[in-house]
């Protein structure tokens, strides 16, 4: 876990260094609001990456903020296997993406992209896309014995 605190840069650059860092294959990009010294607001900005990908996130860091110096920390992550499926919706086939525990689907999430293509061409809010899909994805597991 790469992290630095930030007061002193124009907010809209963060939005610019997080799409770089996914990027480049961050695991996990976030930022949290807090209070400085002095009473300062300030960001810190946090990127989960590999070991061996360190110093590229560094450099980004570095080079793309106005922080001058970074902590750094292991973390240790758990997570579960994944696969997408297309499952077959009144929309058309949307992917789906499946958290597996002994093969069995745990959990799924529809992909955004696919969401919100599908909210802007049929002008509906993509809220009811979500429920929508979601719905017809819980059916088909269960109707397949897996959730």
């Amino acid at each position: 876990m790469l992290e630095t605190n930030i007061d002193d840069m124009n907010p809209e650059i963060y939005g610019y260094v997080m799409e770089r860092a996914l990027d480049k294959g961050a695991l996990d990009v976030f930022m949290t609001p807090i209070m400085m010294k002095k009473n300062r607001p300030g960001v810190k900005l946090s990127i989960l990456c590999e070991e061996k990908n360190q110093s590229e996130f560094e450099h980004l860091i570095f080079s793309e903020t106005t922080t001058l110096g970074i902590r750094k920390y292991a973390v240790d992550r758990s997570v579960l296997s994944r696969k997408i499926i297309k499952l077959k919706t009144a929309y058309g086939d949307v992917d789906i993406k499946i958290g597996l525990i002994d093969d069995c689907h745990m959990k799924y999430s529809p992909e955004y992209e696919e969401c919100r293509k599908i909210a802007e061409s049929l002008k509906i809010p993509i809220k009811k896309v979500y429920e929508d899909i979601n719905f017809e994805a819980k059916k088909y597991f269960e109707e397949n014995n897996c959730l």
